[in-house]
């Protein structure tokens, strides 16, 4: 457990520099390391509640939250987070679903550099902002993860906010939908009791993400 925790640390930490939570990589190492896919979700979502809590304020102390940048994507992923936590899916779904996340991360992230060179910045549509939240939420409430790692490339690639502005938006972002995410999978398993042997995970997290947000 304690070099499981070892690589949560460093994932934190490298996360939180740049804002996000680590939740796509916190659910695949969860898998990997042979945990009951009904769990995952919810460790993963608390790892990141953790992770972004101290980003998110620094980065709001640090005036980069812009709010009309930030509500039209939460007030649909909201309560589409908490629908995805309280469904029921099956092992195999999890898995696609999980599957296609990393993958389509990965892409993201690989257009960000080229994509977001030397364009200027507006503020997203909102019935757009409002779709695009409803499915990043509906997915981090399924999967675990609060969605910021394709939010963020996202906003950079169309040119809806600067560097620190996306990473200010993609941690709140993640944290509305992980306490969204986490109150739909307490509801639909009763209690978090299962998860309690895994608390150095939680303690890895909260060290590396304080570290990580206070380095970036």
């Amino acid at each position: 457990m304690f070099s499981h925790a070892a690589l949560f640390f460093g994932v934190a930490l490298l996360y939180a520099l740049v804002g996000f939570g680590g939740g796509s990589s916190y659910t695949a190492l969860l898998f990997l390391f042979g945990l009951p896919y009904a769990l995952i979700p919810t460790i993963s979502l608390l790892c990141n509640l953790i992770v972004v809590s101290g980003g998110s304020w620094h980065f709001c102390r640090q005036g980069h939250y812009v709010p009309r940048l930030f509500w039209p994507f939460a007030l649909s992923s909201v309560p589409m987070a908490f629908v995805g936590g309280l469904l029921p899916i099956g092992k195999e779904l999890f898995l696609l679903l999980l599957g296609l996340s990393l993958f389509c991360a990965g892409l993201r992230l690989l257009w960000v550099e080229t994509a977001a060179q030397g364009r200027e910045t507006a503020l997203p549509p909102v019935p757009l902002a409002l779709l695009i939240g409803a499915v990043l939420g509906l997915l981090s409430g399924l999967v675990g993860i609060g969605g910021g790692i394709f939010l963020a490339p996202l906003l950079l690639n169309l040119g809806w906010g600067r560097p620190k502005q996306v990473a200010a938006t993609a941690s709140l972002f993640i944290l509305v939908n992980s306490l969204a995410g986490l109150l739909g999978q307490w509801l639909k398993q009763g209690n978090f009791a299962d998860i309690l042997p895994y608390w150095p995970l939680l303690l890895a997290v909260l060290l590396g993400g304080q570290f990580g947000s206070r380095l970036g």
